[in-house]
């Protein structure tokens, strides 16, 4: 799969920030990845989810985000990805360029899936996901293939221990009327335009209700029309 440059970079810049306290990386302490809170309250501590908390909120998912054993957070980069779509569409239909649509105009009422869709009862750590990975139903009830990918990028003179992707894959049907997989063998087997796929920034945050991932900053909130 393609690795687009900007998610690699915020990737990176993450391994590089926790060199002087992961394991795998040259020196320094062992990183701890549990965060003695739930998952809503570490959210809320960290401003890159000051949307997402608040959506949370809005939807009335608090105690399900906190009962789901792995949550995919989006950031409010994603989330302004999706407003902006979402303004661009209703502008259009409209015909009035200059409609004012902002992140208060959605209708919360109506997006308790789409975020559902970030959750899954299973604990999907990277060491669950390595080689074929999961095909998970998420909180929706779709399913979706998470994997995971040991990489050699930017390794050399860096990490004592390689990188790990991770990827959130919804796969979609397409005009040609493929079916949708059913299967784990299925869903590693549809071809690339059946594939939106995310890459997951920060990965294994443990709290104490269950794990989170954190999806790239370029991911649009609700695959609206992408994920990119």
């Amino acid at each position: 799969m393609k690795i687009f440059k900007t998610s690699i970079i915020c990737f990176i810049a993450l391994m590089v920030f926790y060199s002087c306290k992961k394991d795998y990386v040259i020196g320094g302490s062992v990183f701890n990845p549990n965060v003695n809170m739930t998952t809503y309250d570490y959210l809320k501590t960290n401003h890159l989810f000051d949307t997402l908390v608040i959506m949370i909120d809005k939807t009335g998912l608090k105690e399900e985000v906190n009962s789901s054993g792995t949550f995919f957070a989006v950031t409010n980069y994603s989330i302004k990805n999706y407003v902006l779509k979402k303004r661009d569409q209703v502008r259009f239909e409209k015909d009035d360029e200059n409609y004012p649509y902002t992140f208060d105009s959605l209708d919360f009422s109506m997006l308790k899936d789409s975020l559902r869709a970030y959750m899954f009862k299973e604990k999907l750590a990277i060491e669950n996901l390595q080689g074929r990975g999961v095909f998970a139903t998420a909180n929706d009830g779709e399913k979706r293939l998470v994997m995971g990918f040991e990489t050699n990028d930017y390794t050399s003179g860096i990490f004592t221990t390689k990188p790990k992707y991770i990827y959130l894959t919804k796969i979609i049907a397409t005009p040609e009327n493929k079916p949708l997989p059913t299967s784990l063998e299925e869903a590693l087997l549809v071809d690339d335009d059946q594939q939106l796929y995310t890459l997951c920034q920060t990965t294994g945050i443990i709290s104490t209700t269950g794990v989170l991932h954190v999806l790239s900053n370029n991911h649009t909130f609700t695959y609206f029309n992408d994920n990119q």
